[in-house]
């Protein structure tokens, strides 16, 4: 019997199970198993895969957004629209086989935008190259789900599917779960708050018995539930921000456009009549989550055309590494300009956090 099988028969056996607090523990070990099993694909999809079979594309610009969705949602026609790139559209399916990249260019950074092909459902057990482009959205800084705005909540469904099936976790926060595994002491769990999805005990069960796990450190921070814990044991996973891009709103009624427009994480558009196109571009940059940063010669102006893009939270440690990885070890002080400065400049040292758009002026001992 194939791992796939094997998924179907336990996923079959927890849609017999009744869900109360008796079940709960035999459930837990349901979902275990299926984790494994779910590992085991992404390891092999990792190993099996042929020289030259995929189509990944070098990353560059300041941040990667990948397009996935299934064929002819509009991904090429958007791809035409916010880049210079001429990417093939039809009105038949698979119009594009290969990733094809363009570069947008707001608010002074270039993003790498990528138009993958379509996919199909059954994308995460390898059917129609699935595995090859959600393996390039993988590697991605922002993930644009695009939909059919007719069929938008299905093709959702069945996309956040698709992509949680290999590890990929969408507009969802790690876990606060401190899990460290020991040599001897046995399990020691311990809580900051009052659990209310399991028992403490089932947690700890579901590690000696699914993972063969004796001896471990465990501390909840929040309220999680088995899945959850799971996906920390796993250590796997990949927690990534998604924008649901509803295309093609021009086909539906205003009402529904307006109720679809409502949902979570959603952006209407239409790609062919160029309609909400700032507002998606907009959307992208809050969800990228980044800040601009200008750096300052000594006796010279800023370059504000050129911006250092970087995480937000990042710190002048993080600017001496992307700039060049010596200036962190010769740092002696920094001068700030912008709102992370008490007052204008201000010295910093190393671990001064940074926001958008502060100017920074780096200051360096002499190399050897």
């Amino acid at each position: 019997m194939g791992i796939q099988e094997k998924i179907k028969e336990i996923e079959a056996e927890m849609a017999r199970t009744q869900k109360n607090k008796a079940t709960n523990y035999h459930l837990g070990r349901l979902k275990g198993k299926i984790a494994l099993l779910r590992s085991q694909l992404i390891s092999e999809s990792k190993t099996s895969g042929k020289a030259g079979e995929g189509f990944d594309v070098a990353k560059s610009g300041d941040a990667r957004v990948a397009m996935i969705g299934f064929p002819s949602v509009g991904k090429s026609t958007l791809l035409s629209t916010l880049t210079k790139t001429k990417s093939q559209a039809a009105a038949y399916a698979f119009t594009t086989l290969t990733c094809i990249p363009g570069v947008v260019d707001y608010n002074n950074a270039k993003i790498q935008l990528l138009d993958l092909p379509g996919i199909i459902e059954g994308a995460s057990k390898g059917k129609g190259r699935g595995k090859q482009v959600i393996a390039v959205a993988r590697t991605s800084d922002l993930i644009l789900m695009v939909v059919e705005a007719a069929k938008a909540e299905v093709q959702m469904r069945l996309l956040t599917k698709e992509l949680e099936d290999v590890g990929i976790r969408i507009n969802t926060e790690t876990p606060d779960i401190a899990y460290t595994v020991k040599k001897t002491g046995g399990i020691k769990f311990n809580s900051t708050v009052e659990l209310t999805h399991c028992y403490a005990v089932i947690y700890c069960k579901h590690l000696q018995i699914i993972h063969r796990i004796y001896n471990a450190d465990i501390l909840f921070r929040g309220d999680y539930t088995v899945d959850q814990f799971i996906d920390v044991v796993e250590g796997n996973r990949k927690y990534m921000r998604c924008l649901y891009v509803i295309n093609k709103v021009d086909t539906i009624t205003v009402g529904e456009m307006d109720r679809l427009a409502r949902l979570n994480d959603t952006v209407v558009i239409s790609a062919h009549w160029k309609l909400n196109m700032e507002f998606l571009l907009a959307k992208m940059w809050t969800y990228l989550d980044v800040v601009r940063l200008y750096t300052k010669p000594r006796g010279k102006r800023p370059d504000f055309s050129d911006p250092v893009v970087l995480p937000r939270g990042t710190t002048v440690m993080d600017v001496c590494n992307h700039i060049h990885k010596d200036f962190a070890k010769r740092f002696k002080t920094a001068n700030v300009w912008g709102t992370s400065a008490k007052h204008v400049p201000q010295s910093v040292g190393i671990k001064h956090q940074l926001h958008d758009e502060d100017v920074i002026q780096l200051m360096t001992k002499p190399g050897k």
